[in-house]
């Protein structure tokens, strides 16, 4: 690989020049984080499709006169204001975590370099690169030793390019190897970094199988509720024969309950509580589905180094192949790298001392190459890297280490080589001169995660880019299945279905290149796994673009952290657990929540639908028409302790049920039979007790009170078979639930207040009997669904 330097090295801006484009305006003044403002979150909740009906709804309501039975609008303040704190809160945790997992850029002004926040560049900053950096804005290279650049999250194309001095750099690209240094020509919304921030670091509710699913079924209900409320407005407006008054609190008490006001909003507030959740553990969830992805996950690809093992490396042996001391060489390579990485870095730290020979040719590392080297001249050439990759197979030397390597030690070679490492052939012919023998330590909490993992069947496959048989060194004292018999990549076939066969067949693999970590993660997609891509390096990028759900740790590069959906922020493996039980909590109760309110729509369109064919019928055949038998106020305290109050504390409940497809299917199995009982006996209750058109005032509200009785008797056994199985805090949300309707029905304030009448023994004995009825036939429907549930 050639080398291209500067003559002179650019001190950057002064403090007098920066200040001054600060002052034009000549600064990347973009958002730390993309995402929705405060006002867009606002905006966003109280102008819905949801709260415009029932506004609507409530201005009928109140031009009636009756203003108790608009208490229903209250909905559309608690929708507003919970969705806003909890999305506002979720959005707080987002951008302070984000803040902290940010790119930092190395900037040189006045001839010294520091890190600084990407929004505080300015135009002509003298930026520094070095493997793994991510480019923040768009410039020219300035200064370039091997600069390779990925720009595969611009272009879509894998292959590095080589960037010389004078060679454009985009922003949304990251270094590979190599370093170097560029002025910065695009700054703020100029640069390509504004769009992908916009793109990369997004708060989004969308691509999600649960909220798709949602949104299904609202279409669904959506179609059901044209005729159903064109049905009521006909009945209550023209066949019943009412007043106007009673027959729009008639027909607005018939169309609300229709409208699953809460099943959204618990969703977001379910989401967002699990993104403040796990950031209070350190866990940055760049994209919200991503909770939910992982939870669906089967398949975790793990990189070793870093994810496995601690970052941190140390020189543990340097065995001499020679006669010649290998400490000057060591230290001269190590100090000569401008930006070392975690090997280069221990070696440096072992032999601090540099010879201080003058360099006269680079080679990065990269890895694909699997080597680094530097030529000194009268000093030799020197190369350091993988045995396997600069040796012939089967050497005494390649041997050895290879030994050393099954201990699970990592061997790094260091030889000399016959020609300039900037050759097109290096490192062409080298003569072994010492194994570097470094010291990983395992991950303490490494070990507890993957049992974990492994009892949740979750397939673990570890892939990476070191020697074969150390990670299977490290990958079998894990007691991974299969770690004891790794794989080496190189003799993996290219095409998808034969490497998906042995991906799938094997467990650890070693010398696996960037290109064949994103191959391997497509194969396994192609059999239909859920893939979760853990990484921190360079190396990972790519895989960790393509899976299904890509996992960085937050003392990775850049790059890694860009791309990735969740960032584990304090490097610790362990925190997955708690990202898939925030996905399972979110999803499981998310269920039982849509359950609820499911049923809601069902019994409510169902009732509708009974009552408008009666006023269609009166007017065709001569049917007595039947008003609508309840009153606004009534649909409301009916969701009171069946839905609301139980919805939102199941939303937050633990749940530790695995993660399943098919959520649409399960929810409309239990929720359309529930619903079709809960309607048809409320129906028969208020045919029993209705007396009638001439029926008195009292008559009439006994017969809605009957009617009331019956749906909420079979209403409440529905919310049990949801909070199934019981714990003690389920079985007290039950029992306070009836014991509130307890003291609706029975106090005298209360009866007066919401019109509630159940004086008439006979009367609340039907209705009692019409909900036991209704009981046997929920439950009945509840164990036929899982029964089929569980049979496929």
């Amino acid at each position: 690989m050639s080398i291209s330097v500067q003559a002179s090295r650019s001190p950057g801006l002064t403090a007098v020049e920066v200040a001054e484009r600060v002052r034009d305006g000549r600064c990347n003044d973009v958002p730390d984080r993309a995402g929705r403002s405060v006002t867009d979150i606002v905006r966003a909740n109280v102008f819905t499709r949801i709260n415009a009906i029932l506004g609507v709804l409530f201005v009928l309501v109140v031009s009636t006169g009756s203003i108790i039975d608009g208490m229903f609008g209250l909905l559309i303040v608690a929708n507003s204001a919970i969705g806003i704190v909890q999305e506002v809160r979720a959005k707080r945790t987002l951008d302070r975590l984000a803040i902290v997992g940010q790119a930092r850029p190395m900037v040189r002004r006045g001839g010294v370099a520091a890190e600084i926040a990407p929004h505080d560049v300015v135009l002509d900053d003298v930026i520094e690169l070095g493997p793994g950096d991510q480019i923040v804005v768009d410039g020219d290279v300035l200064e370039a030793t091997g600069l390779d650049v990925d720009e595969s999250l611009l272009t879509g194309e894998a292959d590095a390019v080589h960037k010389p001095v004078g060679a454009p750099v985009l922003s949304g690209s990251y270094v590979v190897a190599g370093s170097g240094a560029y002025r910065a020509t695009k700054v703020g919304q100029d640069a390509y970094a504004a769009k992908l921030a916009a793109e990369a670091a997004k708060f989004t509710l969308v691509h999600s199988e649960l909220r798709s699913g949602i949104d299904t079924i609202l279409k669904f209900i959506t179609w059901l509720l044209f005729p159903a409320g064109a049905l009521i407005i006909y009945n209550q407006l023209f066949a019943s024969g009412q007043s106007w008054r009673p027959a729009v609190n008639g027909m607005v008490a018939a169309l609300v309950p229709m409208v699953p006001e809460g099943l959204v909003l618990m969703t977001s507030i379910a989401f967002a509580v699990g993104v403040v959740r796990l950031g209070k553990r350190q866990c940055l969830v760049q994209e919200l589905p991503s909770i939910e992805g992982l939870a669906r996950v089967d398949v975790v690809c793990a990189d070793k180094t870093g994810t496995l093992t601690e970052n941190g490396m140390r020189v543990a042996e340097v065995e001499s192949l020679g006669a010649a001391d290998p400490s000057a060489v060591l230290a001269a390579l190590a100090a000569d790298d401008p930006r070392p990485n975690a090997s280069v870095a221990a070696i440096g730290e072992a032999y601090p001392s540099k010879p201080g020979w003058a360099c006269t040719a680079t080679a990065p590392f990269t890895s694909v190459k699997k080597w680094s080297g530097q030529s000194y001249g009268e000093h030799g050439n020197w190369v350091l890297g993988a045995p396997d990759v600069l040796l012939e197979p089967g050497s005494e030397t390649a041997v050895r280490a290879e030994q050393r390597g099954a201990t699970g030690l990592r061997v790094l070679l260091l030889a000399a080589s016959d020609r300039p490492v900037d050759a097109p052939d290096a490192p062409g012919r080298v003569s072994p001169a010492a194994l570097v023998i470094l010291e990983q330590r395992v991950r303490a909490d490494a070990r507890a995660t993957l049992d974990y993992f492994a009892g949740q069947h979750v397939a673990i496959k570890v892939i990476s880019g070191d020697n074969a048989v150390s990670v299977g060194a490290v990958a079998g004292s894990l007691g991974i299945p299969g770690g004891d018999t790794p794989v080496d990549a190189r003799t993996l076939p290219d095409a998808i279905e034969p490497l998906a066969a042995a991906v799938e067949a094997g467990t650890t693999f070693g010398r696996v290149r960037p290109d064949q970590k994103r191959a391997m993660v497509t194969a396994l997609q192609s059999r239909g796994h859920t893939v979760a891509m853990t990484g921190d390096g360079v190396n990972d990028v790519l895989a960790l673009k393509d899976a299904d759900i890509g996992v960085a740790m937050g003392s990775g590069s850049a790059a890694t952290r860009a791309v990735a959906q969740i960032v584990l922020l304090d490097n610790k493996f362990a925190t997955l657990p708690h990202v898939v039980g925030e996905g399972r909590r979110v999803i499981g109760n998310i269920e039982r929540v849509a359950n609820l309110f499911l049923t809601k729509t069902v019994y409510s369109v169902l009732l509708a639908f009974l009552i408008g064919l009666c006023g269609v019928g009166s007017q065709l055949f001569g049917f007595e028409p039947v008003p609508y038998p309840f009153l606004p106020r009534h649909v409301t305290i009916a969701a009171w302790f069946t839905i609301g109050i139980p919805a939102f504390l199941l939303s937050l409940a633990p749940n530790n049920e695995r993660a399943r497809s098919g959520f649409v299917r399960r929810v409309m199995l239990l929720a359309v039979p529930s619903g079709l009982v809960i309607g048809t006996m409320t129906f028969t209750s208020y045919l029993i007790a209705y007396a009638g058109p001439d029926a008195t005032e009292t008559e009439r509200i006994q017969a809605g009170t009957s009617a009331l009785l019956t749906l909420i008797i079979i209403a409440i056994w529905v919310l049990g078979i949801v909070a199934r199985p019981f714990v003690w805090w389920k079985v007290a949300l039950i029992v306070g639930s009836v014991l509130g309707y307890v003291i609706l029905f029975t106090v005298p304030f209360t009866q007066h207040f919401f019109a509630l009448d159940p004086s008439n023994p006979a009367l609340t004995g039907a209705a009692a009997g019409c909900g036991l009825v209704g009981i046997v036939l929920v439950e009945v429907g509840s164990r036929i669904t899982r029964a089929r549930l569980r049979t496929g």
